[in-house]
């Protein structure tokens, strides 16, 4: 049963105001925070690794493998733990996830400082191991989100008040994250981000592991009756649709990021990128929190089609942004169509997918925004070195046409599946 085939319950009654104001009481007021602490840690662990090993070697390029590594990693590793979470339970993967994570991490911060010594191989295996361990907390606590609104048969803007506060969530993440690494770096040493990362890692994530709201989500293991997944072929294409949008948010987030940076530095200081990015990140935030009061008969789909088309037109404002102000605005405009867009992708993977692999294709959505930032960072980072940051932002421009692509793409997807017509 979909979140939206809910509507007529009759325990409605007992929700006048459905939204954020049933959140609390269901999972307690220390869920919250929990949850954004503990998935801070790989928030900071892409920049963490990327300012670690270039202060320590000196060298641009050494950072920047560290940081591709971390999030090839996580691309890989991420679906792997979710499929695992699906089928033995949240608790038992992610305890021992969070524990080889740490060692990984306490690893990674031991070799990434030791200087221009450093070797490339040992370097890139560490970044890939602690990337792919990376305990996912966001796409687990989004399972469990749909898992507790849909067991409870809660109104629809229950379960999109929840996926809204998570993608508000994420986004800080992105915010704060960075903002966190370049303070402590730059204030105490480039090894206390990591080191810090580690600690809230081991203390928090086992504690999110333990958080009551983890029975809300049955394994699927392969006992003598277990019954196979089935999934449809209308399920995959509309799953591929789902991961293609998310590949495309990435890259805009990964050149977005580029872009600004290559910007700041034309403007003579290049530590002026990372702030002005975070004006994208802010609006993105609000956004997304605000689609909780968006009309039910505005579909996910239509909202997220409308959201590609915005997105799209707001890039060519960073085309044309001349001064810190007006790329300042620019990317507080376009923020605006970043987070409907992860709330809305989430919630169709939460429709799409079969209850018994729940966690592998949140976990997969969330693989695809890695894959994209590390294809926007690469890809504009050799056109902002051969075309300036102009070149960066029509990598943007293009992946946001790559989003409303993929949105068009799965509206053909459930109009020709009979089976995804309960999709919206």
């Amino acid at each position: 049963m979909t979140q939206h085939m809910l509507s007529n319950e009759p325990n409605q009654k007992l929700e006048p105001k459905p939204g954020f104001s049933s959140l609390v009481p269901m999972v307690g007021t220390a869920y919250v925070p929990l949850s954004f602490f503990a998935r801070l840690p790989l928030a900071m662990l892409t920049i963490g690794s990327m300012t670690l090993v270039t202060a320590s070697s000196g060298s641009y390029a050494l950072g920047g493998l560290s940081a591709a590594m971390v999030g090839l990693g996580s691309a890989v590793g991420g679906p792997s733990i979710g499929m695992l979470a699906d089928r033995f339970g949240q608790r038992p993967v992610l305890i021992p996830v969070s524990i080889l994570h740490t060692i990984l991490l306490l690893l990674l911060t031991w070799y990434g400082n030791s200087g221009s010594n450093m070797l490339v191989g040992v370097l890139v295996l560490i970044s890939l191991l602690a990337g792919a361990s990376g305990p996912q907390v966001g796409p687990m606590s989004r399972v469990r989100w749909i898992s507790m609104t849909r067991r409870q048969q809660k109104n629809p803007k229950v379960l999109t008040a929840a996926l809204s506060l998570e993608s508000m969530l994420d986004e800080l993440g992105f915010v704060f994250g960075p903002v966190a690494v370049g303070l402590l770096a730059s204030l105490v040493h480039p090894t206390l981000p990591l080191l810090i990362a580690a600690v809230l890692t081991v203390v928090l994530v086992p504690t999110f592991a333990k958080h009551r709201t983890v029975d809300e989500v049955k394994p699927h293991g392969s006992g003598e009756h277990e019954v196979k997944v089935r999934i449809s072929k209308a399920q995959v294409a509309a799953i591929g649709a789902l991961v293609l949008g998310m590949i495309g948010l990435g890259t805009v987030f990964g050149s977005s990021a580029a872009g600004t940076l290559a910007f700041a530095g034309a403007l003579g200081n290049s530590n002026q990128g990372g702030l002005l990015y975070g004006a994208m990140g802010l609006s993105s935030a609000l956004a997304a929190i605000s689609v909780a009061s968006w009309p039910q008969g505005f579909s996910q789909i239509n909202r997220w089609i409308t959201c590609g088309v915005a997105l799209t037109i707001a890039s060519f404002g960073l085309h044309y942004a001349s001064s810190v102000p007006w790329m300042l605005l620019a990317l507080f405009v376009a923020g605006f169509a970043v987070g409907p867009v992860i709330v809305t992708g989430m919630t169709l993977g939460g429709e799409v997918a079969p209850p018994k692999v729940l966690s592998t294709v949140m976990t997969l959505l969330s693989a695809g925004i890695v894959v994209g930032t590390s294809i926007g960072n690469g890809l504009a980072g050799v056109l902002a070195e051969s075309s300036g940051y102009l070149g960066a932002y029509w990598v943007s421009t293009a992946a946001a046409f790559l989003i409303l692509l993929a949105a068009l793409l799965m509206k053909l997807i459930v109009a020709k599946a009979p089976s995804l017509r309960r999709v919206r």
